[in-house]
């Protein structure tokens, strides 16, 4: 279960999973009777594989590096003890934690400020996308936990006067690899060289890549490997099929999904924005609840799309790879790759929003014609080969025409919205998530700038 890589610290792990077998509470973890009882009140009963691993080592001050397929629990995992050991010696500024998309910074916050509430603790989320003047007033307040994407984390220590993160005891960077891809590296520098030697670091991701090891070698000192997956993978419960089809049919195809599978909560991965709003308004006109989230929406407009996908309010939410990790939303039932992830460790992360915390789900894959190699790539990743999803080809295509006249809409759409952004930035994207399709009926009055085709 677990593999310990490192030279130092062999002893470790194989006692870990002995005590496994015995440890059931957080109690027995060595955590604090306080953060105990708050774990109760979430419905955490009691920790998962990699919590049991990490938190007592953490605990003893070591340094961890954590791999763990999403949805194991690994907020759990760097939260508790970090809280735990501020309980003992509470200061500001105590912890930083890196995470690569803006939406899991404010995840990680509310379940930092969940564990935390009965103790007071104060976090303060730093992003792109949001007003600096805001952040700077929260930093100003010194609140013990900041929880930042990169950039803007660098903007604050260069712009923000009188804030430096000095005083720092602990770093934790949630999926690394991520943080790492998305071409964070100068920044991630820039963060190691101005906060202290003298930290504890905790390295958390669902893959390892090579650059995470590279970065392991930069951040860590002596660290110990808690492996609960080492291999690639995905969870059991999770039911996995592909589709073989033309890729000039893949809209239908979704629609036909949407239709076979109605009252389940979808999401569907695009690989460009433009691409998710496209689909997005596709399936809008065609009388389907589905709201968008990807790069180009303004910070405000992504979480309202995902708080209204988390209540409930819409039923199908079309992403990019934004959302492909440590979202947490319970009631995902279907993960439906509407486009092939380019990286095969990528499709992890995807599938990986369904059949969490031991519920169920199922997640299908389009394949094209131009696709074929990715998808073997991915099966030989998990090292399964996935079923096909049954479908019955003439019903799909009685909805072709239905389809394309949607398609059509969109494309009109999109270029209306296009040009409306260009006419003023202000107004861009005014109403994007209206039961109603945007555009078409609210035309701008006024304007007499030439037509161009929009993007």
């Amino acid at each position: 279960m677990a593999a310990s890589e490192e030279r130092d610290s062999p002893a470790e792990v194989p006692q870990m999973a002995v005590e496994e077998a015995e440890t059931k509470t957080f109690k027995d973890l060595g955590v604090t009777d306080v953060l105990c009882e708050a774990c109760d009140q979430l419905g955490w009963t009691k920790p998962t594989k990699i919590q049991i691993e990490a938190i007592p080592l953490a605990l003893q001050g070591r340094d961890i590096i954590g791999l763990a397929e999403t949805g194991s629990g690994k907020t759990g995992a760097f939260a508790l003890p970090i809280l735990n050991v501020l309980l003992e010696t509470p200061q500001r500024l105590f912890a930083l934690v890196l995470t690569p998309t803006r939406e899991l910074a404010f995840q990680i916050s509310e379940q930092f400020e969940a564990l935390g509430s009965s103790i007071g603790v104060q976090c303060a989320v730093i992003v792109g996308g949001i007003d600096s003047m805001s952040q700077s007033l929260a930093l100003a307040k010194k609140p013990h936990i900041v929880i930042a994407t990169p950039g803007r984390l660098i903007d604050h220590l260069e712009n923000t006067k009188g804030f430096n993160l000095r005083a720092l005891k602990y770093l934790v960077m949630d999926e690394a690899d991520r943080i790492l891809n998305m071409d964070f590296e100068t920044e991630v520098d820039k963060i190691l060289k101005v906060i202290p030697r003298d930290r504890k670091t905790f390295l958390f991701s669902a893959t390892m890549t090579k650059k995470v090891q590279k970065l392991q070698r930069a951040a860590l000192k002596n660290p110990v490997k808690c492996a609960v997956s080492s291999k690639y993978q995905t969870v059991e419960k999770l039911q996995q099929y592909y589709l073989f089809i033309p890729s000039k049919f893949k809209d239908t195809y979704l629609v036909y999904i949407l239709n076979e599978l109605a009252g389940n909560s979808f999401m569907i991965f695009c690989t460009t924005c433009n691409n998710t709003q496209r689909t997005a308004l596709l399936l809008r006109n065609l009388g389907f609840t589905a709201i968008p989230l990807h790069g180009q929406m303004s910070q405000s407009k992504r979480l309202g799309s995902l708080n209204k996908f988390k209540a409930k309010a819409r039923s199908i939410l079309l992403a990019t790879d934004v959302a492909s990790r440590g979202l947490d939303i319970p009631h995902v039932d279907v993960v439906v790759n509407f486009d092939i992830p380019t990286h095969s460790k990528d499709y992890i992360h995807r599938v990986g929003r369904t059949a969490r915390a031991g519920r169920s789900g199922k997640s299908i894959t389009f394949v094209t014609q131009y696709d074929v190699e990715l998808f073997q790539r991915i099966e030989h990743l998990i090292g399964k080969k996935l079923p096909v999803f049954p479908t019955q080809d003439d019903e799909v295509m009685m909805l072709t025409e239905r389809v394309s006249e949607a398609q059509r809409f969109a494309r009109m759409e999109l270029r209306e919205h296009g040009e409306k952004k260009k006419r003023s930035w202000e107004a861009a994207g005014d109403g994007d998530d209206r039961e109603g399709a945007i555009g078409v009926r609210n035309k701008v009055a006024g304007g007499k700038m030439k037509k161009r085709k929009g993007h």
